[in-house]
């Protein structure tokens, strides 16, 4: 996978990593990278299907140990068809989402699965990003966002408060776990602030 640079993007539900993940793939275009913008569940023709089964639906659709090997399975397809072929020619790869958010949702936040997301993760994916950004919020204000945006894709907003209080203290230890490739980027403030600070971090990345 040599030649590119693999950046994800995470945080709780409403986090506005989606926002920030498309500003600074049109930062980064405007300085003359090529840039794959994708995104998990999806990101490639297969995993898209399995997008719809996991995000739409009743909240109790799937267990966390389903929910766990779906999201393996698209993120195999995504990091094959997707990821792995952008990275050879030498783009930059984001991706709103990764492997982190396995470990939170169904490794921490919905059950004691931690070691099985590592297992399977290490069996089926083998890859972590050079650098994640963690757009870091507080679970209300997050919630609240994320419900406003209404739409078929709710389930995991629909489990409420407490998972996404869950999901960010997860998150946040995750990056205190692994310095050298999370840094943890203030999301109260406006689009546009955070968008410069995420831009400044991973230029610094970039060139370094």
């Amino acid at each position: 996978m040599a030649g590119g640079r693999f950046l994800s993007l995470e945080g709780i539900d409403g986090s506005g990593k989606s926002t920030q993940g498309r500003l600074l793939a049109e930062a980064l275009r405007g300085l003359g990278h090529e840039v794959v913008l994708t995104r998990e569940p999806g990101g490639s023709p297969g995993a898209e299907e399995i997008r719809r089964l996991v995000l739409e639906g009743a909240v109790d659709r799937w267990s966390a140990e389903t929910e766990l090997l779906l999201f393996t399975a698209a993120r195999r397809d995504h990091l094959e068809k997707t990821i792995r072929p952008a990275l050879a020619r030498g783009a930059v790869v984001i991706t709103d989402r990764f492997a982190d958010s396995s470990r939170m949702y169904q490794g921490i936040s919905r059950g004691d699965l931690a070691g099985m997301v590592d297992a399977l993760h290490a069996l089926m994916i083998g890859v972590e990003p050079d650098l994640t950004l963690l757009i870091d919020i507080d679970p209300e204000v997050g919630l609240a966002r994320a419900v406003a945006r209404e739409g078929s894709e709710q389930r995991f907003e629909d489990m409420g408060l407490d998972l996404q209080r869950r999901m960010r203290a997860g998150f946040l230890a995750l990056a205190a776990a692994h310095p050298a490739r999370f840094r943890v980027i203030d999301g109260a403030r406006a689009p546009a602030e955070v968008a410069a600070e995420v831009l400044a971090v991973t230029r610094t990345h970039l060139e370094g």
